[in-house]
This record gives structure tokens, C-alpha cells and sequence, in this order.
């Protein structure tokens, strides 16, 4: 249980978890990851029968990491040390890792939520809209992405080397999970109100955008790479259309000022396209998502050489259409042009140019993140100190 002055029920929540785990025969130890309480917390949690560990840096991911690197047990319930979760009910947790489960989400909307125990806020729009998020950017069925109360293998989360030190920390778990491909499963659990008399540590806005930002960030394909399809589809459509002269709607003209701006649509989403390449490939490499053999094949496919010259033929396109612009000019005796007939061919070109450096710096860059580094393993390690050992006593042996 993560604590920061919590006297006023980490007691209870400490002798409830107890009791429920000797009623139904469960070894087992509870917990507190204090986070710097100033109330007298720590002391209440010990006499209740808990084992207290301090955990120096604040916030909320940060108190859960520490508690579960100094727990002992095989498997690790976490939940808020402000009786809103039913400690005595922790069982259906335990069977499910029983069972094989790495990670047993509760659910409270399937549970049960007690009047008062969720503000409405949190209830009909920031969770329903949160967990939708996270399930349509991830392949996930969880359908309460930040449910205090769940369990899981202890070895299985420290393994996925979790990094956010606030709220997020929620989030972080169930996402990090289910790229892994850890077996996530869900349980009922019921939310009642807390015992507190001071206002909860969350904060509304804040902590729903932290959650926002996190899943975002964990998604490129949504952050850049759909965004930026969708824009390139739109300037090229209507660029192309636009190319071959003015385009009218209804009463609405459309002409070369909206051929401009849908050059800049094809730039910007074929830029955002790439970054959600540069970001697949990044996180892969460092660790932080799973590599993708759909990304990895379009590395294999799109080599360097291919870049470079898939730039050089959008450079050559880019370059004809200067030199029409040129013949254009030279027409009109290299004297005023007509802005509607030469940005019809000058904004194309320009495009094509744009274009084809973003392609030969994206296929250098991409090569340059694709480069593996050697990274020895503990065995290696293990290996390479022995030899040196053999070769040590081996010297000693020549000398003597």
C-alpha cells in the first residue's frame, strides 16, 4: 500500500488485508511503501502488523515501485491505504495468479461503486474515456484501466523495468503488460467512499492529462503516423485537383492560395508519418515498446541506398518541374507573371524538393537508429571473467 499521511485509516486497511489472508490460509506479509508521511502513519501501520519501508522520492509511481522491489512474496497486491477498496475480498486476485495470471485487474464499474465513492467527473467521463483510449490504442480488454486495486507476479512487472513516477504509474502497468504480452485478466472489485477527512492526493485535470500524455506517447501510430496519412491524403487529393486549375463548390472558389496550403498538409503529415517511424524504431532499440516485425521489415525494405535514391527520383520531379516554371517564364518574355498560372507549377516542384530531403535525412536517420549495439549479457560477462581468472593463474603458474 503506497502511504502519505494516511493515519486516519492505513490501520484498518493494514488489519483488514491481514485478516484476509489468514482466513483463507495465504502466507503472506502486508506492506507499506510510506512516501514520507508526517501523521504518525508509519507507527499506526506497525502496530497494525505491517512492514514499512521508506521510499525517498514523492509521487505515487514511484511509492508502488519501491514497495514492490521490497516486497517478498511471489505475487504482490497494491492497492490505496484509504479504505476505498475491500481488503477483506482479495481472494479472487490470488485465484486468478493462482492460475497463471500475471496482472488481475479490478473493475469497479463491474463491481460496484458505492454512492459518493467516485466523483462524477471521474466516473461518466474521465475513466470510461480514459480506459476507451487506452483499449483503441492498445490491443487491450481491460475495461478499468485505473483500478488501485490489482495484482500480479512480482517478477513479471520488475521485468518490465517501469519508468513513470506519478499517476500514469496506472496506466504504465496495464499498457506495458499487454505489449509484453503478459496474460492480463480482469475481476469485479467494488470502490466504496474513503475515510479521509482531508482531500485526495489526485488531482482532476492534472493527473487525467499525465494518463493522456502517457498513452499517447506509448502510441506513435496514433500520435503521428494516423494524423499524418490523414493529412497527406487530404493536400494530395486536393492539391491534385487544384494543380489542373480552380475548383468550385457551390459558392465557395477554391485556387492557388488553397493549392499553398494543401502543399503544406503533404509536408507536415508525410513529416509526422516519419516520426512515427523514428519513434517505433527508438522505442524498440532502447526497450521501451516491443519491436514491431511490421516496422522492422519496412527497415529491412526501405535500406539507405533505397532512401537516397527514392529522394533523388522526388528531387529530379521537383527539379523538371522548376524547369517548366523556367520555360513558363521565358514564354512571357521573363516579365510579370500570372500568380495563378505559375504557383500551378512552382508549388507542386517545391513540394517535390521538400519532399525529397525529408526522404534522403529520414533514410539516413532511420539507418542510424537501426544500428544495433553489442550488448554483452550476464553470462558473457561471467564467460569473460573466468577467462581472465584461467589467464591470471595461468601467469602466476609461468612466473613461479
Amino acid at each position: 500500500m503506497p502511504c502519505l499521511n494516511e493515519a486516519e485509516t492505513v490501520e484498518v486497511c493494514v488489519r483488514k488485508a491481514l485478516a484476509c489472508m489468514e482466513e483463507h490460509g495465504i502466507e503472506g506479509e502486508v506492506l507499506i511503501a510510506d512516501n514520507g508521511s508526517t501523521d504518525g502513519s508509519q507507527q499506526l501501520a506497525r502496530d497494525a502488523g505491517a512492514r514499512v519501508v521508506h521510499v525517498a522520492e514523492k509521487g505515487y509511481g514511484n511509492a508502488l515501485m519501491g514497495g514492490i522491489r521490497a516486497a517478498r512474496g511471489k505475487f504482490v497486491i497494491m492497492g490505496d491505504a484509504d479504505d476505498s477498496y475491500d481488503f477483506t475480498a482479495l481472494l479472487p486476485f490470488v485465484e486468478q495468479l493462482r492460475d497463471g495470471a500475471d496482472l488481475v485487474m479490478g473493475n469497479r464499474f463491474k463491481g460496484g461503486i458505492a454512492p459518493g465513492a467516485m466523483p462524477p467527473l471521474h466516473r461518466y467521463l474521465g475513466n470510461p474515456v480514459l480506459s476507451f483510449v487506452g483499449r483503441l490504442f492498445f490491443p487491450s480488454a481491460i475495461g478499468d484501466f485505473h483500478c488501485g486495486l490489482r495484482g500480479f507476479r512480482r517478477e513479471a512487472i520488475l521485468r518490465l523495468q517501469l519508468q513513470t513516477g506519478g499517476m500514469e504509474f496506472a496506466s504504465e502497468m496495464v499498457v506495458r503488460s499487454t505489449l509484453a504480452g503478459l496474460d492480463v485478466r480482469e475481476v469485479p472489485t467494488t470502490l466504496s467512499p474513503d475515510g479521509r477527512s482531508r482531500p485526495p492526493h489526485l488531482r482532476s485535470w492534472r493527473d487525467g492529462w499525465r494518463h493522456l500524455r502517457f498513452l499517447l506517447l506509448y502510441s506513435p501510430k496514433w500520435l503521428f503516423f494516423y494524423p499524418g496519412v490523414l493529412m497527406m491524403a487530404i493536400g494530395l487529393v486536393a492539391g491534385t485537383a487544384l494543380t489542373f486549375g480552380p475548383v468550385e463548390i457551390g459558392e465557395l472558389a477554391f485556387d492557388v492560395d488553397t493549392l499553398v496550403g494543401t502543399s503544406a498538409l503533404v509536408v507536415i503529415g508525410f513529416q509526422a508519418a516519419l516520426f512515427a517511424v523514428f519513434t517505433k524504431v527508438y522505442a524498440a532499440e532502447e526497450g521501451f515498446l516491443p519491436e514491431s516485425p511490421r516496422i522492422r521489415r519496412i527497415i529491412d525494405l526501405v535500406s539507405l541506398e533505397k532512401g537516397l535514391i527514392a529522394g533523388g527520383l522526388l528531387a529530379l520531379a521537383g527539379l523538371v518541374g522548376l524547369v517548366m516554371s523556367l520555360v513558363h517564364w521565358q514564354v512571357r518574355s521573363f516579365g510579370e507573371l500570372n500568380p495563378r498560372e505559375s504557383l500551378r507549377i512552382v508549388v507542386p516542384s517545391a513540394t517535390a524538393f521538400i519532399m525529397s530531403f525529408q526522404t534522403i535525412f529520414a533514410s539516413l536517420f532511420i539507418s542510424i537508429l537501426g544500428i544495433r549495439r553489442t550488448r554483452e549479457s550476464s553470462v558473457d560477462v561471467a564467460a569473460k571473467a573466468a577467462e581472465e581468472a584461467a589467464e591470471a593463474v595461468k601467469l602466476e603458474k609461468t612466473k613461479g
